[in-house]
């Protein structure tokens, strides 16, 4: 029974910690789900939990997977976590340069070096055009 009030708990903060991070209120989110404008509000304090589908539904809201959504559960202060967290907050064009450098990260013990990065479109992208 410990479990599920963590989980539960585990949610509605969740929820409130993306909505705060995207800068939206509790009504605001609710009707832009298709809600009553205390729908949010509801799960937030409490009173309500959401259906499975509801659930997937607000993860798609904030464009997240189950898995980004519950990665925090078990160790939210570990890297991962805290890596996932700032990412959320990055608009669209800086993260095709996080991801871009993800890439070189993984490749660059195949055959990138950092002076071919540095002459490559990549690395223009990376950086920002000047």
């Amino acid at each position: 029974m410990d479990d599920n009030r963590r989980y539960e708990a585990f949610v509605r903060n969740r929820i409130t910690e993306l909505r705060e991070q995207k800068g939206i209120s509790e009504h605001r989110m609710s009707l832009e789900l298709g809600k009553s404008g205390s729908y949010i509000r509801s799960i937030t304090n409490g009173i309500s939990m959401p259906s499975l589908r509801e659930l997937f539904n607000i993860m798609e809201y904030f464009d997240l997977t189950p898995t980004l959504f519950f990665a925090p559960m078990d160790d939210p202060d570990s890297l991962r976590g805290i890596i996932g967290n700032k990412l959320l907050a990055l608009p669209d064009e800086d993260l095709e340069k996080v991801s871009l450098f993800i890439e070189w990260i993984k490749n660059k013990q195949d055959s990138c070096s950092f002076s071919a990065l540095s002459n490559s479109l990549e690395w223009a992208l990376l950086v920002g055009s000047p």
